[in-house]
């Protein structure tokens, strides 16, 4: 899957944030400060009955994305859309023999979700969401739900690391990622923040460990370079996927972001990445989305504000500067920057106060 205070409007609050681009909105309660940045993210993305449309990518709807947007309706207290969007991902996504979500769901056809499998970010995001919304909302069912996906992706998705019988790594999915060979493993699937407060409230210290595991092995990664989209693993070490993307690109910058928002500012992840947006992305320059490992090389770039939050947000974690270049928000950018571009907010608002924008 190849997926890919802020905004300008007519209202007072709209003007203030476009003239001090974030900076209110970064300050104090996101629920309180960050509302038109929320409302202008589900009047572009979100449908009335719940569902996160991935304009992109045939206007479908994913595991990853409803997880995304339960868990930003956290941040925002936003009961009720989060509800809407939980209705919605159980009717239909929600359709495997255990606990966890299909994949995707594709308007428009007659059999909307052809393939069963799931994706284990998605299940990590839908069922942090949850453990968030309990106690948001105080809602015990949320946590009882977010048990079941817990102990369900540990049981499907955590094994053992070929070589490394004392070390677990997550897979992408149930199926499809484990070879006779070696296994195909998804860097950017690793979120410790939310592997670990998912262990923590359901009792799944395995997600924990695994945590741990995939900061040390994003760590040997990146010994060499920036932590491409896609690796394979056997027992002889990891290279390059062979089949999949081999370069750091739309999968991959989500790797320094989740470890910034985990508190792992300090890790070789970040610090490889800065140090290709630092050079590469200046004032009115696009930001590099894709990106060759070893050599730097830029391949692809984009001007979508959200790409740009993550670089402004990766550099100033990595140099300890105060103030990030991020600019403001834009609801006509398409879902997956622009998601990324809250993500970085929350961010910066729970762990880079000094990263709070220019």
């Amino acid at each position: 899957m190849n997926r890919r205070g802020f905004i300008a409007g007519a209202t007072a609050c709209g003007a203030m944030l476009l003239a001090h681009p974030g900076r209110a909105a970064l300050q104090g309660d996101l629920a309180q400060t960050g509302q038109a940045v929320w409302e202008s993210w589900k009047a572009a993305y979100l449908a009335s009955d719940g569902r996160v449309i991935d304009g992109l990518q045939q206007r479908s709807s994913h595991s990853e994305g409803q997880g995304y947007g339960m868990f930003l309706a956290t941040v925002f207290d936003d009961a009720t859309s989060f509800r809407q969007m939980f209705q919605w991902t159980e009717r239909h996504l929600a359709i495997r023999a255990d606990p966890l979500l299909a994949w995707r769901w594709l308007p428009g056809e007659a059999v909307p979700v052809p393939d069963r499998n799931n994706a284990s970010d998605g299940d990590l995001f839908y069922a942090w969401a949850l453990v968030r919304a309990a106690a948001r909302f105080n809602e015990r069912s949320y946590l009882t739900r977010a048990q079941e996906i817990a102990a369900a992706l540990v049981e499907t998705c955590v094994v053992p690391m070929p070589g490394r019988s004392d070390q677990t790594v997550l897979l992408p999915a149930e199926y499809g990622f484990r070879h006779d060979t070696h296994l195909s493993l998804n860097p950017s699937y690793y979120m410790p923040l939310a592997m670990r407060e998912l262990a923590a409230a359901t009792g799944t210290p395995e997600l924990a460990a695994c945590a741990q595991h995939g900061e040390a092995l994003l760590g040997e990664i990146a010994g060499s370079g920036l932590v491409p989209d896609w690796i394979d693993i056997s027992e002889g070490g990891m290279r390059p996927s062979e089949t999949l993307s081999p370069n750091a690109g739309y999968e991959a910058m989500r790797v320094p972001l989740f470890l910034i928002w985990s508190r792992l500012s300090d890790h070789m992840a970040v610090r490889r990445m800065a140090a290709v947006y630092e050079r590469t992305v200046k004032p009115g320059i696009d930001a590099p989305t894709v990106i060759e490992p070893l050599s730097g090389v830029v391949l692809e770039s984009s001007a979508d504000p959200g790409y740009q939050a993550l670089a402004a947000l990766t550099v100033c974690s990595d140099q300890r500067t105060l103030g990030a270049a991020i600019p403001p928000f834009r609801a006509d950018q398409p879902y997956y920057p622009a998601t990324l571009q809250l993500f970085a907010m929350v961010a910066v608002t729970e762990t880079q106060p000094e990263c709070v924008p220019l």
